[in-house]
């Protein structure tokens, strides 16, 4: 699926190129066959993470002493962008393999990465990272969720709300206040290992405008006992400093299902609209028929350059805030455009469930609102200037 002339960037190595063969046709033959059935359902199985494990698909950017594979965010990337190609878009492995798991390569120690990450590179365990809460959101200095001292360790409490992989995580960092008075310094980070845990309950699986089959969940945390093990790293009051330093790369990975997103509508809107007759002709020789798609594939296209060249700098250590900034919020806006273009097209058909143009178009809406919205994307922006 490439509705694009766009040449591959430098950073596409020959390794990429056949992990991105590998990962397509294993993604195509073992999960593809059952997005609409999970999309009835509204939850993939439990061994689809086991499955992606087995396969390769998580944690490609861990090191091999730790069970990853060794490889770098392009790797990551490229696994992304199929999972998204092959319409598998609310699968929570990005979060997984490009969030939860580089919080413990870059800020734990040596025991606690070779505990948990291993783990996680099987999908024995499956991560997820609790942020937000009922009345907090991008203001994660506002967090109320507490991490007080109990004997040799901590007693959490809180509750925490739209957190992916919610039904299936066994393994959740928790963003909590070891010191409420000290604002951004007093916010830590806390693993929590779920399986067994008292005081651990698991809330609704909230339904939502679209990633129907996504596991996004609430999580309570009452009087949950945790050993000192479980601050992530060995100082507390650290958790404002990390969860700062890994949000770039947070919002370039919502980029990369962005343009992916926008590459899969394209591709299905011009094979739909050259099938497709009405009055004697197919859509796509209708003048606004082809302008349309003349426009989307110029957005798509200055949106996949500008994704390449930043991943190109995510990869040399260069890409800073605002820039990930303008990427998360200019693509995402990018693929409302595109996608809502694309449905049109469609005319009645774009409107039913059962096109997967009708669950593109949901499922984009909410990628200008995660890791952070597009409105406070254009704050850190404007504070650049």
């Amino acid at each position: 699926m490439n509705a694009l002339n766009v040449p591959r960037p430098p950073w596409m190595t020959e390794d990429l190129v056949l992990l991105e063969e590998q990962a397509r046709r294993y993604i195509g033959d073992e999960y593809a066959p059952n997005v609409d059935r999970w999309h009835e359902a509204g939850m993939y199985e439990r061994d689809v993470w086991t499955k992606a494990g087995a396969a390769g698909l998580l944690c490609a950017s861990m090191p091999e002493e730790y069970g990853g594979s060794g490889g770098s965010f392009a790797h990551e990337a490229v696994i992304n962008r199929e999972f998204s190609l092959a319409g598998f878009d609310d699968f929570g492995a990005p979060l997984h393999s490009g969030i939860v798991a580089p919080y413990i390569l870059h800020y734990g120690t040596e025991e606690q990465k070779k505990r948990w990450l291993p783990k996680l590179a099987t999908g024995e365990l499956v991560g997820a990272i609790a942020m937000t809460e009922p009345g907090t959101g991008s203001d994660l200095q506002g967090v109320r969720t507490k991490a007080e001292k109990s004997g040799n360790g901590y007693k959490l409490n809180g509750a925490k709300t739209f957190i992916t992989n919610g039904q299936h995580a066994n393994l959740v960092i928790v963003v909590a206040k070891t010191d409420p008075a000290a604002g951004s310094k007093g916010v830590s980070l806390l693993v929590v290992e779920t399986d067994g845990t008292n005081g651990f309950r698991r809330g609704r699986k909230l339904k939502k405008l679209g990633m129907d089959s996504a596991d996004t969940s609430e999580l309570f945390f009452d009087d949950v006992q945790l050993p000192a093990e479980s601050l992530l790293g060995t100082e507390e009051g650290q958790g404002f400093y990390q969860l700062m330093k890994e949000l770039p790369q947070e919002r370039l990975i919502v980029a990369v299902h962005a343009v992916a997103m926008m590459e899969r509508a394209l591709a299905l809107t011009i094979d739909y609209t050259k099938q497709r007759k009405a009055f004697g002709k197919a859509i796509i020789e209708f003048q606004n028929s082809a302008f349309e798609l003349a426009e989307c594939k110029t957005d798509t296209t200055i949106a996949k350059v500008f994704l390449d060249h930043c991943i190109g700098l995510h990869l040399e250590g260069k890409l800073d805030t605002v820039t990930a900034s303008m990427a998360k919020y200019r693509l995402t806006d990018t693929l409302a455009k595109v996608v809502d273009r694309c449905l049109q097209l469609f005319g009645g058909y774009g409107f039913m469930d059962e096109y997967p143009i009708s669950r593109l178009y949901r499922d984009a809406r909410v990628l200008r609102i995660y890791a952070g919205t597009n409105e406070i994307m254009k704050l850190l922006i404007a504070r650049s200037l």
